[in-house]
C-alpha cells in the first residue's frame, strides 16, 4: 500500500500560512464545533426532525393497536330520555261491554246515549315520560377484531422498519455530506499549496528583476499566474461553506456554528483495502426488502380480516335504568322513579350485505398478489445494484492506488524540476507545468477516496449494514 506524505518546504509552508490570513476559513467571530464522522451521525440521529417523523410514526402505529384493544373491552354509557305525551293512544279492547273496533256487538241493540261512550276506548299513558340508565357491552366472540390485532402488531414492525430504514438513509446523507466536507477541505489545501507555489515563483522572479536576471515579461507572467489562483482559492472557500452547511442542516442544528472535520480523507486509506474483502454482500438485511415482506404480510392478514367478517359475532349486553311517568306540569309532585335492569346476549350473524365482503377479499387477494410481483421485481433490482456497486468499489480502491502513485511520481518530478529551476536549467514553464501536474494528481488523488467512500456508503445502505449508535 502506498501512502502520500505531501512534502511541505518551509517557504511553501509560510507561504500557506500567509494565504490563510488572507483567505479567512471561517467567518470572523463564528464558533467551529470539530466533529468527527460518528458524532455527526450521533447528532443527526437524534435531531434530525425526519427521524423524529418517524419515531412518531412508531408511536402513533401504537396508539392505533390500543384503540383496537379498546374494542375488546366492555364498554358503558349514560343515556337519558323525557318524552311530553301531545295525544295519549287510544286502546280498543275485543271484549263483551266495550265498543269500537273489533267488538263484537251482533244482536245487541245500543240503548240511547251509549253507542258515543263505548266507541271513544280507553285513552292510554300518561303527560310526562323520563327514563335515565346505564348501558354495557362487552365482545365476547369477536373473530374480526382478534385478527385486527395481528394486523396491527405487523403495522407497528412494519412502522419500526420503516424508522430504521430512514436512520440508515440519513446515516449515508451524514457520511455523503461528511465526505463531500472533507473532500472540500483537502482540495481547498492543495489549492492553498498552489496559491504558495505560485507566490513563491512570483517573489523569485520579482527579486530577479531587482537584480538584473530576469525579464519584466517574466515578473509579469508570474505575478498575473499568481493572481488567477485567487479565484479557484474563492471558489474552494464557498464549496466548504456550502458542503458545511448541508452538513448542519442534517444534523438538525442552526447555520451558526462552523462544523471543521477531525480528519482527512487520507486517513481513510489504511483500512479500506480490508473492508473490501470483508464485505458480505447478502441483501437479507436490505431495508425496502424487509419492509416489502411486511406489507405483504399485511396483506395476507387483512385478507383473514374480510373472510372474518362472514363470521357471527356474540356479545353480552346489560343494563340498569330508571322510570318515571306523570301528569301534569314537568315537576310535578307526582313523579314516582322505578327501577328497570336486565342482561342478556346480543347474537350478530351477518347473511346479505350486496356482496360487499366478498369484493373485499377478492381485493386484497389482488393486492397481495400485486407485493408478490413487486417484490420479485425489487430483489432483482437490489441485487443489480450490489453488484454495480461492488464494482465501483473495486474500480475506484485501484483507482486510488493509481492516484497515490501518481502522486508520488508528481511530486519527485516536482522536486527534481525545482533543483533545476534553482540551478537555471529548467525554465518557468517547465517549473509551472511541474506544479500543475502535482496539482492535479493530488486532486486526482483526494477525488478518488471520496468516490469510493461514498460509494460504500450507498452499498451500506443497499445492504442494511451501517451501524446505527443506541
Amino acid at each position: 500500500m502506498i501512502r502520500v506524505s505531501f512534502r511541505r518546504s518551509g517557504l511553501i509552508a509560510m507561504c500557506v500560512s500567509l494565504a490563510s490570513c488572507v483567505w479567512a476559513r471561517t467567518p470572523s467571530g463564528a464558533d467551529t464545533l470539530r466533529l468527527s464522522l460518528d458524532e455527526c451521525i450521533a447528532i443527526a440521529l437524534d435531531d434530525n426532525p425526519v427521524i423524529k417523523v418517524a419515531d412518531l410514526e412508531i408511536a402513533r402505529v401504537d396508539l392505533t393497536k390500543r384503540s383496537t384493544v379498546a374494542s375488546l373491552l366492555p364498554t358503558v354509557s349514560f343515556a337519558g330520555q323525557y318524552n311530553r305525551t301531545l295525544a295519549k293512544q287510544t286502546m280498543y279492547m275485543s271484549m263483551d261491554g266495550f265498543g269500537g273496533a273489533g267488538g263484537d256487538n251482533s244482536g245487541d241493540v245500543p240503548q240511547a246515549g251509549e253507542g258515543s261512550d263505548r266507541d271513544a276506548g280507553i285513552k292510554v299513558g300518561l303527560d310526562n315520560s323520563w327514563s335515565l340508565g346505564f348501558n354495557a357491552s362487552l365482545p365476547i366472540i369477536a373473530p374480526q377484531i382478534w385478527a385486527t390485532l395481528k394486523l396491527d402488531d405487523i403495522q407497528i414492525m412494519a412502522s419500526v422498519e420503516s424508522a430504521r430504514s430512514s436512520r440508515l438513509s440519513m446515516v449515508r446523507e451524514v457520511k455523503n455530506a461528511y465526505y463531500s466536507l472533507l473532500l472540500a477541505e483537502d482540495s481547498r489545501k492543495v489549492m492553498e499549496e498552489n496559491y504558495a507555489m505560485a507566490l513563491y515563483t512570483a517573489d523569485i522572479y520579482r527579486r530577479r528583476f531587482e537584480l538584473g536576471t530576469a525579464s519584466k515579461y517574466d515578473t509579469l507572467r508570474t505575478s498575473v499566474a499568481a493572481k488567477n489562483i485567487e479565484p479557484q482559492i474563492t471558489q474552494a472557500e464557498i464549496a466548504v461553506r456550502q458542503a458545511g452547511l448541508k452538513l448542519t442542516l442534517l444534523m438538525g442544528m442552526d447555520a451558526a456554528p462552523v462544523v471543521v472535520p477531525a480528519n482527512t480523507l487520507s486517513d481513510y486509506e489504511d483500512g479500506m483495502y480490508a473492508e473490501v474483502l470483508a464485505t458480505d454482500t447478502s441483501i437479507v438485511n436490505n431495508s425496502e426488502l424487509r419492509l416489502l415482506d411486511m406489507q405483504r404480510k399485511q396483506q395476507r392478514q387483512a385478507i383473514t380480516v374480510s373472510k372474518l367478517a362472514f363470521v357471527p359475532t356474540l356479545s353480552l349486553t346489560a343494563n340498569y335504568s330508571w322510570t318515571s311517568m306523570s301528569n301534569g306540569p314537568l315537576f310535578g309532585a307526582g313523579s314516582r322513579w322505578s327501577p328497570y335492569s336486565m342482561v342478556g346476549l346480543a347474537l350478530s350473524v351477518p347473511i346479505f350485505q350486496g356482496g360487499g365482503r366478498l369484493n373485499a377479499v377478492k381485493q386484497n387477494t389482488i393486492a397481495a398478489r400485486q407485493l408478490d410481483w413487486r417484490r420479485d421485481d425489487l430483489e432483482r433490482s437490489v441485487r443489480m445494484q450490489v453488484d454495480v456497486a461492488m464494482d465501483n468499489i473495486q474500480l475506484n480502491v485501484k483507482q486510488i492506488a493509481s492516484s497515490a502513485l501518481s502522486v508520488s511520481q508528481a511530486e519527485e518530478a516536482y522536486r527534481i524540476i525545482c533543483e533545476s529551476f534553482d540551478i537555471g536549467t529548467a525554465s518557468y514553464l517547465d517549473r509551472r507545468d511541474s506544479e500543475l501536474s502535482l496539482i492535479q494528481s493530488r486532486l486526482s488523488y483526494l477525488q478518488s477516496i471520496y468516490n469510493y467512500l461514498t460509494a460504500g456508503a450507498d452499498l451500506e445502505m443497499l445492504l442494511g449494514t451501517a451501524i446505527l449508535p443506541h
